[in-house]
C-alpha cells in the first residue's frame, strides 16, 4: 500500500505538530487489527460483489452472510456512499484496480440515473432498474449533500472534471432551491421542482417534513468540507462557514448535544413540557442522539481546519463538550459503547436513557472522535484513549462479524437478533465503517503521524 494521507490525517498532523509521538505497541496493535477489518472484513466482502452489473449502480440489500436479497431499491444516499467509499479505497489501495473501476461505475449511475435531467437535483429513491419509486419524485438536502460528497471525492481520485462539474451543479441547485437566504441553513424536504415543503404547524404530527434538522445540516457541512478541498470557491466557503457556525452555535445546545429538529426560524422542536406518552410518541423528533453528537464533534473540527481557521478555540471547545457530554451521559461504563437515545425529562436533572441499544454507526463514529480527543487532550480527566481502547474492544467483540464480514447493525450485547439481520440495506453500506477505520489507522501509526 502506498502512503496515503486523507485530509483528516493532514489536519491531525497540523494540530499535533508539537505533540510527542504516542505510537506505542498498543496503538500499533489496534492499527493492525483495524487494517485487517478494513480490508478483509469490510471492503473485500462488499466489493466488487455489490456492483450491479445489469442495471448499474450498487446493490443495496444483503443477508447476514452477504447474499443479495430483496428488490434492491437504490437510494441516493447509499449509491453516493458506495461511490465515495470506492473512490477513497482507490487512493488508499491504488494497487487494487477494481476500486477505481467501481467508483467510476458509481459515478456513472449518479450522473445518468439518479440526477433529474429536467429539474436538477438528485432523486431520493429509484427501483433497481432506475425508475423513480412509485410517484415519489421528492428530493432532500441530505441526499444531495451525499451526492456532492461522492462527486468531490471521485474527482479527487480520478481527476474526471465531469464529476466536479456535477458537484458544482448540485451545489448551485441547493443554493437556488434549498438554501434559506433570510434565516440561513437549508431546507431538508423539497418537491421535484425544488420547492421546499412548508409544514402545517396547526396539524400535530410525528413526521419531520417541513422542519430544518441537525442531520441534513451536519452532512451538508461534511459535503461542503469535501468539495472545498477540490474547489475553493468563495460562495462555497461562505456556506461552509455558515453551516459551521449554525451547527456549533445554534443547533448544539449549551449542554453539548444537538437539537434534532427545528422550525425554519431555528426554534427547537421540543416535547419536554408534554406528557411522557407524547414525548415517547415524538421521540424521533426530540431526543439526545449520542452517535450524532460524537460524529459532529469530528465534522466541526474537520471543517474548521479545512477553512484554515487557526486558533479556533470556540469550535474546539464545543467539539470537546459534545464528546464529553456523550461520555458522561450516554456511555456504557461496564463494557463500553454509546447508547442510541436519551432524554432530558422535565424536572429531572440527570438524563434518562430511553434506548440503550448501540447501533453500529454510532460506535465507529465514536472510535474516530475518541481517538482525536485522546491525541488532542492526552492528559484530560476524561481518559479518552482508555475509552477508545474500550470501544474498540467492544466493537471487535459485539459488532464486527468475523465470520461473514462487515458490522452487525447493532451490538449483540443488546440485540443478539442482529446476528442474522441484514448486513446491507438502503441505510447501511460501508461509509461510516470505512471513514472511521481509515482515519484511526492513519493516526495510530507512528510513521503516518510524523509526516
Amino acid at each position: 500500500m502506498k502512503k496515503y494521507l486523507t485530509a483528516f490525517a493532514a489536519i491531525v498532523v497540523l494540530m499535533l505538530s508539537g505533540c510527542k509521538n504516542d505510537a506505542d505497541p498498543a496503538r500499533l496493535q489496534i492499527a493492525s487489527a483495524m487494517e485487517k477489518t478494513l480490508k478483509s472484513e469490510l471492503l473485500d466482502r462488499w466489493y466488487p460483489q455489490a456492483i450491479d452489473t445489469v442495471y448499474g449502480g450498487f446493490l443495496s440489500a444483503f443477508t447476514y452472510d452477504f447474499k443479495p436479497t430483496g428488490d434492491q431499491d437504490k437510494m441516493i444516499v447509499t449509491q453516493a456512499r458506495h461511490t465515495w467509499t470506492n473512490a477513497k479505497a482507490s487512493m488508499r489501495y491504488p494497487e487494487i484496480g477494481h476500486y477505481k473501476v467501481n467508483a467510476k461505475h458509481g459515478f456513472e449511475f449518479l450522473k445518468n440515473v439518479m440526477w433529474d435531467k429536467t429539474y436538477g437535483g438528485f432523486y431520493t429513491l429509484v427501483d433497481r432498474q432506475g425508475n423513480v419509486k412509485g410517484n415519489d419524485s421528492s428530493k432532500t438536502g441530505y441526499g444531495n449533500a451525499f451526492g456532492i460528497y461522492a462527486l468531490a471525492t471521485y474527482y479527487a481520485s480520478s481527476k474526471d472534471t465531469s464529476a466536479l462539474n456535477l458537484a458544482k451543479k448540485t451545489f448551485a441547485w441547493l443554493e437556488k432551491n434549498s438554501h434559506d437566504a433570510v434565516l440561513k441553513g437549508y431546507f431538508q424536504h423539497l418537491q421535484r421542482n425544488g420547492t421546499h415543503v412548508v409544514r402545517n404547524l396547526d396539524t400535530p404530527s410525528t413526521a419531520d417534513t417541513g422542519y430544518k434538522d441537525q442531520n441534513s445540516s451536519i452532512h451538508l457541512l461534511e459535503a461542503f468540507t469535501e468539495l472545498y478541498q477540490v474547489w475553493p470557491d468563495e460562495l462555497l466557503r461562505e456556506r461552509l462557514t455558515e453551516m459551521l457556525v449554525l451547527i456549533r452555535d445554534t443547533i448544539t445546545t449549551p449542554k453539548g448535544y444537538l437539537t434534532l429538529f427545528l422550525q425554519p426560524d431555528w426554534t427547537p422542536v421540543s416535547f419536554v413540557d408534554s406528557t411522557n406518552e407524547v414525548m415517547m410518541k415524538h421521540h424521533q423528533l426530540d431526543h439526545v442522539s449520542f452517535g450524532h453528537d460524537v460524529e459532529t464533534s469530528y465534522l466541526l473540527i474537520e471543517a474548521s481546519h479545512i477553512l484554515g481557521l487557526k486558533h479556533d478555540t470556540t469550535t474546539m471547545r464545543v467539539a470537546k463538550k459534545m464528546v464529553d457530554h456523550a461520555l458522561a451521559n450516554g456511555w456504557d461504563n461496564s463494557i463500553g459503547g454509546f447508547y442510541d437515545e436519551g432524554y432530558y425529562v422535565k424536572d429531572k436533572s440527570e438524563i434518562t436513557i430511553t434506548h440503550d441499544t448501540k447501533n453500529w454507526w454510532a460506535q465507529v463514529e465514536g472510535l474516530n472522535s475518541l481517538l482525536l480527543m485522546a491525541d488532542l487532550y492526552p492528559e484530560d480527566k476524561m481518559k479518552y484513549f482508555q475509552k477508545f481502547e474500550m470501544l474498540w474492544n467492544y466493537t471487535d467483540q459485539y459488532l464486527i462479524d468475523h465470520e461473514h464480514g462487515d458490522f452487525y447493525a447493532g451490538g449483540l450485547d443488546k440485540q443478539p437478533e442482529m446476528k442474522t439481520a441484514l448486513k446491507g440495506n438502503i441505510w447501511k453500506a460501508a461509509y461510516h465503517q470505512y471513514r472511521s477505520l481509515d482515519n484511526c489507522i492513519l493516526r495510530l501509526k507512528a510513521e503516518e503521524r510524523k509526516e
